[in-house]
C-alpha cells in the first residue's frame, strides 16, 4: 500500500511538470507570433506612411492626421516625431501627431514616457534605419502598451521617425503583460487539479485506513478466535460494507463448523465406545466356548481381540484429529515460549529416549516466542521426537535445534536413521503417504506420539507438522544429511 501510495504521488508531480513544459513552450511559441505580427503591422503602417512623409512639410500635418485616421485600429497607435534638418545628429525630435490624437493633459506626458522606456534614446540612431522593439509601459491614459516598432524616413524637411504601439488587452497578447499561468482558465484548471488529487489521496488512504483495520481484525481472530470481533461493526469504511458483511458470515460459518466439528468428533467417539465395549465384552465368553483344538476358532476370537485393541486405540487418534481441524478453523492463539516448551517435552521424553539408548544433544539458542496454540507446537514436537526415535539406531544420537534468525524461528530435528529416498522427501508430508507408497507399518512418517511401535501408523504424522506450521504462518521441509542421517526442519514467524 505505502508502495502503490509513492507511485500515485509521483504521478501526481510528474503529471503537471509535463504539462507545465507543454505549456511554458506553446506560451513561448504564442508570445514570439504575437509579438512578431504586432511588429509586422507596426512596419507596414511605417512603409504605407513613408511615399508621405517624404513629401511632406511641416505645414501638411492635417493630411497626415487623415491618412493616420484611415490606418490605425482599435489595438494600435501611432506616433510621428520629427528632428528638423537643421538641428543636426543630437539635435532634439517633435511631436508632430498621434493617432488617436492625444489632449492636453497628455500631449507632455507621452514624450517623457517613451523617454522612460530608452525609445528616444535610439532615436538618433534610428535615422539611420528601422529597429524593432518589444518595450511595454504604462500610457499616461492607463493603457497597457508594447512598442513594437521604430521606423525613420528622412526628407528635406528632417528625419521623420513613425513610432507604432500596440495595446495589449485589445490584441489579447496576455502573454505579453504576465506569465500564462496567471491566466483564469490555467488557475481555474490548477484548482481543479488539486481538488481532484485532494480527493483521489483521500479517497486512497481512507481505503488504506480501512484495509489496516480489516488486517488488525483479521489477525485477532486468528489470534484470539472468533470471540467479540466484528468486521461490519469495527472496519470504518462505507465503501466496503457489504465485503464486511460477508466476511462476518464467513466468520460465523466457520465458528459454527468448528463448534459442529468439536460435537461431532465427541458424539462419534462416544457412539463408537459403546459398541466396541460390548465387543469386547462378548468375546469373553466367545472364547470359552471355542474348543482348544478348534485353532481356527480362536484364531478368529483372536483377530476380533486385536481388533479391537485397535480400534479402541483409534478412537482417541481419530477424535483427536477432528479436534486439531476445529482448532486450525477456530484458533485460540497466544504468545508461547518455543524454547521453553520444546525443552519441557523433550524432558517428557527422557525415558522414552533412555530406552531406546538413544542420546540427545540440544542446541537451543536464544529465546523464541511465536503466536500459536501450546497444543499445536506440542503436537509438532512430539510427531517429529516420534518420528525421529522410531528410526534412530541404538545408541544413536538424536540433535534438537532451535535458533532466531531476524523474524523466523527454525526448529530442527536430527536423526542418525537409514534417511528417505530423495523422490520422497516433499511426498513425506503428504496425508497417507510413507516411503512405501501408502499406508503400512514402517515408513518415516508417523501418527503416533508415544513411541508405541504397536501402534497403527497411518501416514499422517509429519503431514500433520506441516498443516499445524503452514496454519500459523510457517512452513516444514525435510532433507537427508551429507553423511548418513536426517533431518526435518521446521520454521515459524516470530511473535511481534
Amino acid at each position: 500500500m505505502s508502495a502503490s501510495l509513492a507511485l500515485l504521488g509521483v504521478i501526481f508531480l510528474c503529471v503537471p511538470a509535463l504539462i507545465y513544459s507543454q505549456l511554458r513552450e506553446a506560451d513561448s511559441e504564442r508570445q514570439a507570433i504575437l509579438l512578431r505580427h504586432a511588429q509586422i503591422e507596426g512596419r507596414l503602417i511605417a512603409e504605407s506612411l513613408r511615399p508621405l512623409l517624404s513629401e511632406v512639410s511641416l505645414g501638411s500635418q492635417p493630411v497626415l492626421a487623415a491618412r493616420l485616421r484611415a490606418l490605425v485600429g482599435e489595438a494600435t497607435r501611432v506616433r510621428l516625431l520629427l528632428r528638423p534638418s537643421g538641428e543636426g545628429v543630437a539635435g532634439r525630435f517633435y511631436f508632430v501627431s498621434a493617432m488617436p490624437p492625444l489632449g492636453n493633459a497628455t500631449l507632455h506626458q507621452e514624450p517623457q514616457r517613451l523617454s522612460e522606456i530608452g525609445v528616444t534614446g535610439r532615436l538618433s540612431e534610428t535615422c539611420a534605419g528601422g529597429a524593432p522593439l518589444a518595450e511595454r509601459y504604462v500610457a499616461p491614459d492607463g493603457e497597457d502598451r508594447i512598442v513594437t516598432s521604430v521606423t525613420a524616413v528622412n526628407n528635406p524637411t528632417g528625419c521623420w521617425v513613425v513610432v507604432t504601439e500596440h495595446v495589449l488587452s485589445a490584441v489579447g497578447a496576455l502573454p505579453l503583460t504576465r506569465p500564462y499561468w496567471q491566466a483564469p482558465e490555467i488557475q481555474f484548471a490548477a484548482a481543479i487539479y488539486v481538488v481532484m488529487v485532494v480527493i483521489v489521496i483521500t479517497v486512497f488512504m481512507g481505503v488504506a485506513r480501512g484495509l489496516r483495520r480489516f488486517s488488525r481484525l483479521a489477525r485477532e481472530i486468528r489470534v484470539g478466535g472468533f470471540a467479540d470481533q466484528n468486521f461490519a461493526r469495527d472496519h470504518g469504511l462505507r465503501e466496503v460494507a457489504e465485503v464486511a458483511a460477508e466476511l462476518d458470515r464467513l466468520v460465523a460459518s466457520l465458528e459454527g463448523s468448528a463448534r459442529a466439528i468439536r460435537e461431532a468428533a465427541e458424539e462419534n467417539a462416544h457412539a463408537l465406545k459403546t459398541p466396541i465395549a460390548v465387543i469386547a465384552q462378548s468375546v469373553e465368553p466367545l472364547k470359552r466356548l471355542v474348543p482348544n483344538q478348534n485353532e481356527r476358532g480362536r484364531r478368529a476370537v483372536e483377530m476380533i481381540e486385536h481388533s479391537v485393541e485397535r480400534l479402541n486405540t483409534l478412537i482417541p487418534t481419530i477424535q483427536r484429529l477432528d479436534e486439531m481441524v476445529a482448532e486450525l478453523m477456530d484458533p485460540a492463539r497466544q504468545p508461547v515460549d518455543l524454547s521453553a516448551l520444546l525443552n519441557d517435552v523433550v524432558d517428557g521424553w527422557s525415558d522414552v529416549l533412555a530406552g531406546r539408548g538413544v542420546v540427545v544433544q540440544r542446541r537451543i539458542n536464544g529465546r523464541a516466542v511465536v503466536e500459536s496454540s501450546p497444543d499445536h507446537l506440542e503436537t509438532i514436537i512430539e510427531n517429529l521426537l516420534d518420528n525421529a526415535v522410531r528410526f534412530s539406531p541404538p545408541g544413536g544420537t538424536l540433535r534438537v535445534g532451535l535458533r532466531v534468525s531476524g523474524k523466523t524461528a527454525e526448529m530442527t530435528l536430527e536423526d542418525q536413521g537409514p534417511g528417505v529416498p530423495p523422490a520422497d522427501l516433499d511426498r513425506i508430508f503428504e496425508r497417507y503417504y510413507s516411503p512405501t507408497g501408502g499406508p503400512s507399518t514402517s515408513g518415516k512418517d508417523d501418527d503416533s506420539v508415544n513411541g508405541n511401535d504397536d501402534e497403527a501408523h497411518l501416514g499422517i504424522g509429519l503431514w500433520i507438522v506441516r498443516r499445524n506450521a503452514e496454519s500459523m504462518g510457517g512452513r516444514a521441509r525435510a532433507e537427508n544429511l551429507p553423511g548418513g542421517g536426517f533431518r526435518v526442519t521446521v520454521s515459524f514467524p516470530v511473535a511481534g
